[in-house]
């Protein structure tokens, strides 16, 4: 099975990143990028105590990345990014983690989580470690990194704005308000620029919602689109409805979201599970959609890329993957890219050149 599929991703041969062509919309390509691109790893003290109590658990976590500049560098076009609110500051400033098991590496030497304010990390008091401990100083590199890059291409990043509560040991997040939406927008804006920004006005234009203007491909092209960030809601139900309310077709606000098709501000697209005919059926339709590759080291541990092969063969525009490179928790040849020049960007197979 996994021999013909391997078949079948080869025979499609789409241009590599290098290649395309500055016209080319955005929906157009396909881009491979990090899930929880921000996670350290937990340290080795703590992990040890969390693997002996769930060893199940312990596993699906037991991954880490590079700091997102470097993933950047090394060509990953999108990134994923979780939020918590922290109006006050100081509420994941002293992880119960450091508590439970003695001898770990210093936390936030530099005092940033007593701050208000946008908070990154994966899970409150265990899983803490973070490349950008606070939303604004993630921003920051990556305006950076863009100035150093002004004609990068475009590069995605999925937001989740976390505030359940996962277990009743753990810190209770702060929820999400329609404020705090706002402000989120505000600190977008004011962390990258405007004008590093596509945003869902500019994909609407003058038709007259963004689902319309999707439909009709008014998406920007690769050279309007080169230096820009394109951010993504990954959230459903309350909160995506939430953000949404008052801003009809996502008007005036900064990031896209996990819309349903047929509804006004449908454009982007979250389909965890790449092997769904549906993936294929929307981004022919024209919209973008973001996949998995592999998810809870699963894939890695047992080196299989079916789930990679079935992401790239549907279409998707995004495929994120904790395995850019290869494991260094666990030993395993398991690793995802693209073949051929550009490792992470290439021309999308199902929608091609002329489609």
């Amino acid at each position: 099975m996994k021999t013909l599929l391997s078949i079948a991703l080869l025979a499609v041969a789409p241009l590599a990143g290098k290649d395309l062509p500055e016209d080319l919309p955005i929906n157009k390509i396909q881009v491979i990028g990090s899930h929880n691109s921000y996670k350290k790893a937990i340290d080795p003290v703590l992990f040890k105590l969390f693997q002996q109590r769930d060893s199940v658990n312990a596993n699906k976590i037991d991954y880490a990345h590079v700091p997102l500049a470097e993933q950047l560098d090394m060509g990953l076009l999108n990134l994923e990014i979780d939020i918590y609110a922290d109006e006050k500051g100081g509420r994941y400033a002293h992880p119960k983690g450091l508590e439970w098991a003695k001898g770990q590496a210093p936390y936030d030497p530099d005092g940033v989580m007593q701050q208000p304010g946008f908070k990154i990390l994966h899970i409150p008091d265990l899983d803490f470690r973070s490349d950008a401990l606070t939303l604004e100083r993630c921003l920051a590199g990556l305006r950076s990194w863009s100035a150093q890059h002004p004609d990068h291409y475009p590069v995605f990043i999925t937001l989740e704005a976390k505030d359940e509560i996962s277990h009743k040991a753990l810190t209770e997040p702060e929820p999400f308000t329609p404020v705090l939406f706002d402000e989120l927008d505000k600190v977008l804006v004011e962390g990258l620029g405007k004008e590093r920004l596509i945003t869902p006005d500019m994909v609407r234009g003058q038709y007259p919602t963004l689902e319309s203007a999707v439909l009709s491909g008014n998406w920007p092209a690769l050279k309007a689109a080169r230096g820009r960030f394109l951010f993504i809601l990954d959230d459903h139900d309350q909160k995506r409805d939430m953000y949404i309310a008052g801003h009809p077709s996502l008007k005036g606000r900064i990031l896209f979201v996990n819309a349903d098709p047929g509804t006004p501000e449908a454009a982007t697209m979250i389909r965890n599970t790449p092997i769904v005919p549906e993936i294929r059926t929307l981004v022919e339709k024209g919209y973008i959609v973001r996949t998995r590759a592999d998810a809870d080291t699963k894939e890695a541990r047992m080196n299989d890329k079916t789930d990679f092969i079935a992401a790239c063969n549907s279409g998707a525009q995004i495929i994120t993957t904790d395995y850019y490179r290869k494991s260094t928790s666990f030993k395993s040849d398991y690793v995802v890219s693209f073949e051929g020049g550009n490792k992470y960007l290439r021309l999308n197979p199902v929608l091609g050149r002329g489609r």
